[in-house]
């Protein structure tokens, strides 16, 4: 889709509240599991309304460091979940409380900045040369596919009544899911620049009707909605129930410090350190696909060492206030191709919404109150824009070739096949080890093929010679 506002374009006052709540709910539902998934995992209470609020400041972060000139939202990072537990693990042991997280994200964004000073001084051709086409198409492709199973998943998942009605469920994505892609298809003029916002709501109301018929005829099957967090919110009509400050990270850790030994910084250390190194391979992939998008190479401007600065320092700062490291969203990028919005105005403006409703208690209920399966109706369409845009870098490959054709298969069956592994407390996910084995295969068969060509070659001036 060719691009209705370019990166530099500034939409109406009116438009870009829209647009910017449009990108918050892209990237919502993501940011708000992280804390949900560790608070499960390790029987903490971690605040969703922080981390909603760390994100919002780390992407200004980035954007500030990046001059403005790359168009993405950072949210908390799923990558470091297992860095995360293991911080809370440990913490345990040491009494240090949520300080083990903003230490961690610290070591984890100083590995972006001794990265960042790399490319700072080597420059960025040898990315395009570790990285070419039939690296990166397939990994971007792989980054839509990994997290396909999430939003199947979603899509047959109520957050009603634990009876709820896969089959209602499904009703309520696929109305989510094909109101979207007409309204993006179809759609004229303003309609066809929010898509999201309309299929959500469309499935939100769908998912509400059955709600009301469910109760009317005492059906739970048909109670896939929760107003819980609604009821919850408004339990005692007060200035709390409206407006609330999250529970920052940094407040919970406060008095703390003296209490850091020097076996839980090499736990941290750990932990947080080598999965930066494997983020910082989904960095590259990610701003590969947006400069795809955009139609400007990203890489060299505002360059790679200012992407992986803001993304580095985002990381902190949204650590700090949410306990979450950030990363570049998939979801982001998803919506500003199919949107065909590239305005850096928007993603402003969704930075400085998502701070402002992390403290307007009703809002944070609406958002916690949408089904899984609207969420799964939509991400279907983000998660299969950003695999579909990875195989379109493929279209200036020539596969004819043997070294293109088994370069992008190893891309795609480890990552289809969702290959992790766990090298002690490290855990290298699906895209990571996919990239890393493509590109030592591009490597190991370019290679040969340099080999095969000098052959050729010498083999050339020896018939010359002999003439």
């Amino acid at each position: 889709m060719k691009l209705i506002y370019g990166i530099k374009d500034k939409p109406k006052f009116s438009q870009r509240i829209v647009f910017a709540f449009q990108q918050l709910l892209a990237i919502m539902a993501a940011t708000l599991a992280v804390p949900a998934v560790i608070n499960g995992a390790m029987g903490v209470d971690m605040s969703p309304a922080a981390a909603l609020f760390g994100a919002g400041v780390g992407t200004i972060v980035y954007l500030l460091f990046t001059r403005s000139k790359s168009p993405v939202f950072l949210g908390s990072s799923f990558a470091f979940i297992g860095s995360m537990c293991s911080a809370f693990a440990g913490a345990a042991t040491v009494g240090l409380g949520y300080l083990g997280l903003i230490i961690g994200a610290v070591l984890a964004g100083l590995v972006y900045v001794v990265l960042a000073i790399f490319a700072k001084t080597l420059g960025t051709d040898w990315i395009n040369k570790l990285m070419p086409p039939v690296v990166i198409g397939p990994t971007v492709a792989i980054i839509g596919l990994s997290l396909a199973p999430n939003a199947v998943s979603d899509l047959l998942r109520s957050t009603g009544s634990e009876t709820g009605s896969v089959y209602v469920c499904l009703v309520c994505g696929l109305v989510t899911l094909f109101t979207t892609v007409l309204v993006a298809t179809y759609a004229k003029k303003m309609a066809r620049l929010i898509p999201f916002i309309i299929g959500i709501l469309a499935g939100y109301a769908c998912a509400c009707v059955f709600y009301l018929v469910g109760s009317a005829s005492g059906n739970e099957a048909l109670k896939v909605i929760s107003f819980q967090p609604f009821v919850d919110c408004f339990s005692a009509i007060s200035l709390k129930s409206f407006l609330s400050i999250p529970q920052f990270t940094f407040m919970r850790g406060l008095g703390s410090f003296g209490e850091l030994n020097a076996a839980y910084f090499i736990t941290l250390t750990t932990a947080y350190v080598p999965v930066a190194f494997v983020v910082f391979a989904e960095h590259l992939a990610d701003h590969k696909n947006l400069s795809s998008i955009v139609e400007q190479d990203l890489l060299k401007d505002p360059g790679l060492h200012r992407t992986l600065l803001g993304d580095g320092i985002g990381s902190i700062a949204g650590a700090i206030f949410g306990g979450c490291p950030n990363t570049t969203y998939g979801e982001s990028i998803g919506c500003v191709a199919i949107t065909g919005n590239a305005s850096i105005v928007t993603i402003w403006y969704a930075a400085v919404m998502c701070i402002l409703v992390s403290f307007l208690s009703p809002f944070i209920a609406f958002l916690q109150s949408i089904p899984a399966c609207v969420m799964g109706g939509v991400c279907i369409a983000l998660y299969g824009f950003i695999a579909v845009s990875g195989l379109k870098m493929l279209q200036q490959v020539d596969l004819n070739e043997n070294r293109n054709l088994f370069t992008a298969s190893v891309i795609l069956i480890t990552g289809v096949g969702g290959m992790i592994l766990q090298i002690g407390a490290v855990e290298i996910r699906t895209v990571a080890c996919a990239l890393i084995l493509g590109i030592i295969t591009n490597t190991i068969l370019r290679g040969k093929e340099k080999a095969k060509a000098g052959k050729n070659g010498s083999k050339n001036k020896k018939r010359k010679s002999k003439r």
